[in-house]
């Protein structure tokens, strides 16, 4: 079996007692009750913009109970639109994990020139290479809380996560010179932006998701005090076991079945249901995921 990382996401306690950051710090100052809190409710199947071939559908998550008072514009896709009838349920704040790459606790990729990207496969900068693993689009709806629900025009993502063996670039023995899976976004006027990457793998410990940290606005993305929330997407079972099944993922089928939702460290609280994205598609054309986000 695959060695696990040694220091593999272990939740807030970790963070605070050994990843204590500006960015940390910015949730310690001002708690739960403000902008640091990130909600999301996951919408229903096919609400990203592509068309896959297949579904695989994710459980719905509980209804929000409060109901939003913006109205989405006239250009708004079908997901902005169901988002704010759901919004109103707090997404869990939760662990960087200790290979953010975010000069929180070593290397700052935020800072490197070619950061701010849609496809975040290959690396840039000094290197080129490729993850290669199954297609995967994820598409994040962001939503301000303190304004009805609106979109949160303008906010930037940073979003990471490992490859297809379970290892992160900037960090892993021989990627150190890798950047691969890491980029910035900025969100359009309906709140919503997209990253086009690979299907992650699962290493021991963990179940399989993908890292990101909301920004004020990508001028921001850098600054000390511009974090409005820190989280994680956790992917679906069935979407998992296809991928896995599949040729370069053979540590990851090995890994997948020794965590479930509600024994991860992470997720395991709410066996991830406000961080459960809806997730279509196949291995031949790719999968798509998709998650709205209030912040």
């Amino acid at each position: 079996m695959t060695t696990p990382h040694p220091n593999h996401d272990r939740g807030l306690e970790f963070d605070l007692s050994t990843l204590l950051s500006r960015r940390r710090s910015l949730g310690i100052l001002f708690g739960a009750g403000t902008a640091a809190a990130l909600a999301a409710c996951t919408p229903s199947a096919g609400g990203s913009s592509a068309s896959p071939s297949s579904s695989v559908s994710a459980t719905a998550a509980p209804a929000a109970s409060t109901t939003a008072t913006a109205s989405p514009s006239a250009s708004a896709t079908s997901t902005v639109t169901r988002a704010f009838a759901e919004c109103g349920v707090e997404i869990p704040e939760e662990t960087l994990g200790p290979y953010p790459g975010d000069g929180s606790n070593g290397p700052n990729v935020l800072e490197a020139t070619g950061v701010v990207r849609r496809d975040i496969r290959s690396s840039f900068g000094t290197s080129t290479t490729k993850a290669e693993g199954v297609p995967l689009t994820v598409t994040l709806t962001l939503l301000d809380n303190s304004n009805g629900c609106a979109p949160l025009a303008g906010a930037a993502v940073y979003a990471w996560h490992c490859d297809q063996g379970g290892k992160y670039s900037l960090y892993d023995s021989g990627l150190e010179d890798e950047n691969y899976l890491r980029g910035v976004q900025e969100a359009d006027s309906n709140g919503q932006l997209t990253f086009s990457t690979i299907f992650p793998g699962a290493y021991s410990g963990r179940w399989p998701h993908i890292h990101f940290e909301v920004f004020e606005s990508m001028s921001n993305t850098t600054a000390a005090g511009q974090v409005l929330a820190v989280s994680q997407i956790a992917l679906t079972e069935p979407a998992c076991k296809e991928v896995y099944a599949t040729a370069g993922y053979e540590s990851s089928a090995r890994n997948f079945p020794n965590t479930t939702l509600t024994s991860d460290n992470v997720f395991g609280d709410d066996g991830g249901i406000y961080q459960l994205a809806t997730m279509s598609g196949s291995v031949a054309g790719g999968y798509t995921a998709a998650l709205n986000v209030t912040v």
